[in-house]
């Protein structure tokens, strides 16, 4: 009767472990689903920006070093191999892109062109699906990372060789901060 039980308590055990570890995948799984939708984002946002640089260009011929730059960082963004390398790339990019929108603000007949329009509206749609991936992302990240963390789960996590894995962070200090305000 007791062997039945040591048995008993085994299958249970070995159970829990299997059930423990199916779920590690299953979170694993979801982080690189997730790192592949930041993926896809980044790469439609690459490709609209040589298509926003040529709209800019014919009209705003003097700008040519921050066309440039904005290539430059695509270029760089595309060469990205880790989180954070991509973090900081795409950072980079936004910003240059940020500057970009600042310079077609400038040229009201680039502003009334419809193909510029509808690729700024498409960057703008990229960007807000872009931001969305990044949440997604980062929220399966600390969902893996929690449980790799957590006992029993630890116990399991080492030895069948899961990971943490790096949230998707922007390395610009300035957002982490609020902006300081003074009236009058």
């Amino acid at each position: 009767m007791i062997t039945w039980i040591v048995v008993g308590v085994i299958v249970l055990l070995l159970l829990y472990i299997v059930a423990l570890y199916n779920r590690l995948v299953r979170l694993r799984a979801l982080v690189r689903e997730a790192w592949s939708g930041i993926t896809v984002q980044l790469r439609r946002r690459a490709d609209l920006i040589p298509n926003l640089v040529s709209s800019v260009k014919g009209y705003a011929t003097h700008e040519r070093e921050l066309l440039e730059a904005v290539t430059a960082a695509r270029a760089a963004a595309g060469g990205a191999k880790t989180v954070g390398e991509t973090a900081q790339a795409d950072a980079a990019l936004s910003g240059m892109l940020g500057r970009l929108m600042v310079v077609a603000e400038a040229y009201p007949q680039l502003k009334a062109d419809a193909n510029f329009r509808q690729l700024q509206d498409e960057l703008a749609q990229t960007e807000n699906e872009l931001a969305g991936a990044r949440r997604y992302y980062n929220a399966t990240v600390r969902d893996l990372n929690s449980s790799i963390q957590s006992f029993p789960a630890v116990l399991i996590a080492g030895p069948f060789g899961f990971r943490e894995e790096e949230s998707y962070a922007d390395a610009d200090a300035s957002i982490q901060t609020a902006p300081k305000v003074e009236f009058g």
